[in-house]
């Protein structure tokens, strides 16, 4: 008789196989986009950067490095909250196995897209090294503190979501419409550091710029990081939304799972 515990690791191990073959071998471009749309976001800001506002250094960081670094860790935020939104829905034939919970897919993608982005992360500075870009994290084991530190903020916001999404379906394309708007108040592609003070006290509410202003540091030990950021904040935001998200799950397991 197996037990509890071993039930879900056989029901993970499943929906891994079938997540990670979607995604590799459903989409002939999947592969692909992943290299491609960082890079592809990198050429535009470089270019931007170069018509626009030149005489703007990042003081203690390249731009291209720290673009990098903001990019995918903002791609990894964004991955585990927007595919968490069709994760109960698209799995509801599973749903005919009593072992499978409703939960399961969302925790499922959220493990699967966070490999994935850490590869093109790995893929990319092996990259940089490659050309003459030294982009390797100047604090390794810190680096990847932050770095699960906001995979684990995507997840606990996916999980919230993912219910909300499944039992109010106006709230899938508002939450779409986030991405570019948080890209940009999160400080992935544009330096907030210039930003009057007026303004920036509200942009400090989102714990996703928190994440990625950390990140940064552990990569680049003297870039300057906004002033007001804090690791400790993005963990208050880690904890309570992985709290809501599974008390959410526990709280309507029936009608997640109800056809």
């Amino acid at each position: 008789m197996r037990s509890h515990w071993e039930v879900t690791w056989s029901v993970w191990q499943a929906l891994f196989m079938r997540e990670i073959l979607a995604r590799t071998t459903g989409d002939r471009l999947g592969w692909f986009w992943l290299l491609g749309e960082p890079v592809a976001f990198m050429a535009i800001m470089s270019a931007v950067r170069s018509l626009a506002w030149r005489t703007q250094g990042i003081v203690g960081a390249d731009f291209i490095p720290w673009l990098v670094v903001g990019l995918l860790g903002f791609f990894l935020f964004r991955d585990g909250l927007m595919r968490s939104l069709t994760a109960v829905q698209s799995s509801q034939a599973l749903f005919a196995y009593r072992q499978v919970k409703a939960v399961d897919p969302v925790l499922v993608r959220a493990g699967v897209d966070g490999i994935l982005r850490s590869l093109v992360l790995v893929v990319l500075l092996a990259i940089g090294l490659l050309v003459g870009i030294d982009a390797l994290p100047a604090h390794p084991l810190e680096a990847l503190f932050v770095w699960l530190s906001i995979w684990l903020l995507g997840l606990g916001c996916g999980l919230v979501v993912s219910v909300a999404a499944r039992l109010v379906p106006d709230v899938e394309p508002f939450v779409k419409m986030l991405g570019l708007p948080l890209m940009i108040l999160s400080g992935a592609i544009f330096p907030l550091h210039n930003i009057p003070h007026q303004f920036l006290q509200y942009l400090l509410y989102n714990p996703v710029m928190h994440g990625l202003e950390m990140l940064r540091v552990e990569f680049f030990p003297g870039y300057q990081v906004v002033g007001g950021t804090h690791l400790e904040y993005l963990w208050y935001w880690n904890f309570a939304t992985l709290a809501l998200g599974l008390a959410l799950h526990v709280r309507f397991a029936e009608r997640l799972k109800a056809q």
